[in-house]
């Protein structure tokens, strides 16, 4: 019998330990909620600066795909989920990193999405601090919706935003080549 329940918890914590996945300081789920929908984590790898780790990205969709141009596109919910390892990232930093992103995403083609682009930058006016997780995600009927630990932040209607968005982190000229890739699941 004793054996029995030793191979028995060795079966649940196999199991517990492959439903999260690590990614240097950081541990992601490998399945959340949004919306309702049921997401996988299709890939996830670290945003990196020079040589410092700033945060872990992981993509979750509604099933696996490595196809960025079809995500980008997809009208089906979706999360980009920010896990903050670092004590460099500041809300200064992220909102000129998001100008940044949506300059890329869109060719500098930022003025259709102007004023929705800055009330997203407003998202991340509250001190960033190491540990913080920001969900952002877009859902099906909804828009594009940021949480911060949590706790939802706002809501931007519009898939045009939805495109530029996700095109920051898997676009032609992305944030971190590395990073489109690990979430993509190619490396």
């Amino acid at each position: 019998m004793r054996n029995f329940m030793l191979a028995l918890m060795a079966v649940f914590s196999i199991g517990f330990a492959n439903a999260q996945t690590e990614v240097g300081d950081a541990t992601l789920p490998n399945q959340i909620t949004m919306g309702g929908a049921e997401l996988v984590l299709n890939g996830a790898g670290m945003r990196e600066k020079v040589v410092f780790d700033l945060y872990a990205g992981g993509l979750y969709l509604q099933s696996k795909s490595s196809d960025a141009q079809r995500i980008i596109n997809a009208d089906e919910t979706m999360v980009m989920k920010l896990d903050i390892v670092s004590k460099l990232v500041s809300s200064k930093k992220m909102k000129s990193a998001v100008d940044d992103g949506f300059e890329a995403s869109t060719n500098d083609n930022i003025a259709p999405l102007a004023d929705r682009i800055e009330k997203f930058k407003s998202f991340f006016s509250d001190k960033i601090e190491k540990t913080n997780v920001f969900d952002i995600a877009y859902i099906k009927g909804e828009g594009s919706v940021v949480y911060k630990n949590g706790t939802k932040i706002g809501v931007i209607e519009g898939m045009d935003f939805k495109k530029a968005l996700f095109g920051i982190w898997l676009g032609e000229d992305p944030a971190d080549d590395d990073l489109k890739d690990a979430m993509l699941g190619n490396n």
